[in-house]
């Protein structure tokens, strides 16, 4: 048919690239079409049932899996094909086609194991309340995108609602607090609340004994709930409060125009008014506002406001870098240099302040080491001008050393700043080489310091040139007569009379 189609349309006067467009073929399909004579291509049609496929002498053993195996993938078989036969020259999405054609050929369909659902009883009473996070994207007045966060609570029993909305991701403090909220929304708390394993909540299932965030095991013991926390990847085990994450982000939240974020809450209560609580639940058939009446009996009492300030203080720990940073909400923060101690666990204490601070401390309750204004931004690098202040180093140590031997500090000083300006790179090796020349040649140094800032030479080896060529040249100047070095200088000839060396020449005899 699609030969027929591009012959119709080049028959109707379509150009090539018009006729790729209209039927989302390559040009190059459409010209190798077109090519072709009706008797051509159906030489060409028949040929692809005939044609041998590279995978046809597995065919067989293919087909063996998939009986076997229902449920078997293509690149699953293509592993096989490779492990089991050493098929090396097909591709994955060949053997992917071929898998497909085989299981419609021999209908084998691709068998899935399903969940098994069954439908539970209704919960009691002021037992159970569901609570999940979700978020959605909306736009402002002048057209801009803006990410809210929220968190859904529901009373498992009669469905009735409460959310809390964030113009930025929630932290532990904020769960809590969103969690007061709820229990002063419905008057009252239930024995057992649902999560699933949110990093805010909990940090670890450990086969049954549940490890929670230090800051909301606080609160979990002072509001005294208990908890039932879902396995990983196991959201229909809360599919009360799922539901509900849809109907905010499909009803309430949907097209909706975000002026400030306490707008959006005031709107959302309204919105729970009007629809949420108020329209009839498709399972129980009842208004969640009207069941609600009779299960807030069932609540318990929350029975003292809640101190954020005394009883709930934030503990949040990180682990610091090697390079004296901690990460917090997609940004780096710095600590001071040294902080990072490859003996230790190098784990610090944050606390987020009520104005937006990052604090952080080596103890729970230590001195503050760092603070923060706490970015709104992410992917940035935070950090404090006095965290990059570096202890003292070996550079640091000679170039004190190098100063205190120079008469003149300060032209010393500069030309040390020149270096540090000229070899950042290899400032050490540099005062190694003033550091040397120091020791052989002392007392040229302050000279050879005066000529080198004469003549503007900025270079620890050309100060050690000049400074030598100074002590050859003073060198020198001392006569050779009253050279002490001369190694035959304490020797004397002897003294003898002349009669001496007459008697020698006359061949007398020596006396």
């Amino acid at each position: 048919m699609t030969y027929f189609n591009i012959c119709k349309l080049r028959d109707a006067g379509f150009s090539k690239a018009a006729i790729s467009r209209k039927l989302s073929l390559s040009r190059n399909t459409v010209t190798r079409y077109l090519n072709k004579t009706p008797d051509e291509f159906e030489e060409f049609v028949v040929s692809l049932h005939n044609r041998k496929k590279k995978l046809d002498p597995y065919r067989e053993i293919i087909i063996s899996w998939l009986k076997e195996h229902p449920d078997l993938t293509g690149a699953l078989i293509y592993d096989w094909l490779q492990e089991k036969h050493s098929v090396r020259d097909v591709s994955e999405n060949t053997v992917r086609n071929y898998v497909n054609e085989l299981r419609e050929a021999y209908h084998i369909p691709k068998v899935q194991q399903q969940r098994v659902y069954t439908a539970i009883p209704e919960t009691p009473m002021g037992f159970q309340v569901q609570v999940d996070f979700g978020q959605a994207v909306l736009l402002t007045k002048n057209g801009e995108r803006k990410r809210v966060y929220f968190i859904a609570f529901i009373l498992s029993h009669s469905r009735y609602k409460y959310i809390d909305c964030l113009d930025r991701p929630f932290r532990t403090m904020d769960v809590v607090r969103c969690h007061e909220n709820a229990f002063d929304f419905f008057g009252g708390m239930p024995e057992e609340i649902v999560y699933d394993q949110d990093a805010l909540i909990s940090v670890s299932e450990n086969a049954g004994d549940l490890l929670f965030t230090a800051e909301f095991d606080k609160y979990r013991k002072f509001r005294d709930f208990q908890i039932y926390l879902c396995r990983k990847s196991d959201p229909e085990s809360k599919g009360k409060v799922e539901q509900v994450v849809k109907f905010v982000k499909n009803n309430f939240l949907k097209s909706r125009e975000f002026k400030d974020i306490e707008a959006l809450n005031h709107q959302a209560t309204k919105w729970l008014e009007r629809t949420g609580n108020h329209k009839v639940h498709h399972n129980t058939k009842k208004r969640p506002s009207e069941v609600y009446t009779l299960e807030r009996k069932h609540l318990r009492k929350v029975s003292s406001k809640f101190s954020f300030e005394n009883t709930l203080k934030p503990i949040i720990t990180r682990t610091v870098q090697k390079d004296n940073v901690i990460r917090f909400e997609s940004n780096r923060y710095s600590v001071p240099i040294g902080t990072y101690d490859k003996r230790t666990k190098n784990i610090v204490y944050i606390e987020i302040t009520q104005d937006d601070h990052l604090l952080v401390r080596l103890q729970e309750d230590g001195e503050v080491i760092a603070r923060h204004v706490i970015s709104s931004q992410k992917g940035q690098l935070i950090q404090d001008s006095s965290h990059i202040k570096r202890p003292s180093t070996k550079k640091d140590k000679l170039r004190k050393e190098i100063e205190t031997t120079f008469k003149d500090r300060e032209l010393i000083s500069w030309f040390l700043d020149e270096l540090h300006v000229k070899y950042p790179r290899h400032l050490l090796d540099q005062l190694k080489v003033l550091s040397k020349v120091i020791d052989n040649h002392p007392t040229f140094i302050d000279d050879a310091l005066e000529k080198v800032k004469l003549l503007n030479l900025i270079s620890a080896n050309d100060f050690r040139d000049i400074a030598y060529s100074l002590h050859v040249e003073a060198k020198e100047r001392i006569p050779k007569a009253h050279n002490k070095s001369d190694k035959y200088s304490h020797l004397k000839a002897a003294e003898r009379s002349e009669d001496y060396y007459v008697n020698v020449l006359t061949g007398g005899k020596k006396s």
